[in-house]
């Protein structure tokens, strides 16, 4: 399978993901979404979710080969963490 060509910066890239997830997608997420991923293709509006990335983005293109996809988390800001983060305990 030939790999997507990336088609725009990724200012823009990040700009559209956001704007179709904002418009789109969250209004029709679920109490039992939070947590999943969401791939979107960028260029279509086409979108997958799933609690697996793979299983979603692999979902989407097979239905679009071509999708520019845009992978975000449902509930985050962030679709992984790296490093430690500071979890507040209290006693």
């Amino acid at each position: 399978m030939p790999e997507a060509q990336a088609r725009y910066s990724k200012k823009e890239f990040a700009r559209k993901g956001d704007e179709f997830y904002e418009r789109y997608v969250r209004p029709h997420l679920e109490e039992g979404d939070e947590g999943k991923f969401v791939a979107i293709d960028i260029e279509t509006g086409d979108y997958e979710i799933d609690a697996s990335e793979l299983a979603a983005s692999d979902r989407l293109l097979a239905r679009n080969p071509g999708a520019q996809v845009w992978l975000t988390r449902v509930g985050s800001r962030y679709v992984r963490r790296f490093g430690t983060h500071r979890r507040m305990v209290t006693v």
